[in-house]
């Protein structure tokens, strides 16, 4: 739990100096066997998108922590990290809105919000 917590530190930060928004931690553990959480964010655009997740890479490359998935792909709308227990959303606004995570995956177990 204690690198869980690591890696979920280390994602808000680097999400938040990226100017990342509306960034909710949703624990998923009991609803789903490949992740412990989700950290989803929104930006105004994909080249914000883009900052945040070179960002969010570059800070957990940093601490040691690799990503498990090798690219984060060309979406323009949604780009997705995955570390293992905390996999990472990164949304335009439309494309969060239309997936609508949030709703999907919790009763409200929304851990922290920005």
């Amino acid at each position: 739990m204690e690198n869980t917590d690591k890696k979920l530190e280390i994602i808000k930060k680097a999400i938040e100096n990226k100017i990342g928004y509306d960034t909710e931690v949703i624990d998923i553990r009991g609803k789903a066997s490949f992740a412990d959480y989700f950290v989803i964010t929104s930006a105004t655009n994909s080249t914000q998108m883009f900052a945040i997740a070179d960002n969010v890479e570059y800070e957990m490359e940093k601490e040691g922590f690799e990503k498990l998935n090798n690219s984060t792909g060309k979406s323009n709308e949604w780009l997705l990290l995955d570390y293992g227990e905390v996999i990472v959303h990164i949304f335009d606004i439309k494309a969060r809105k239309f997936y609508d995570l949030e709703r999907l995956w919790t009763e409200r177990d929304i851990k922290s919000n920005n």
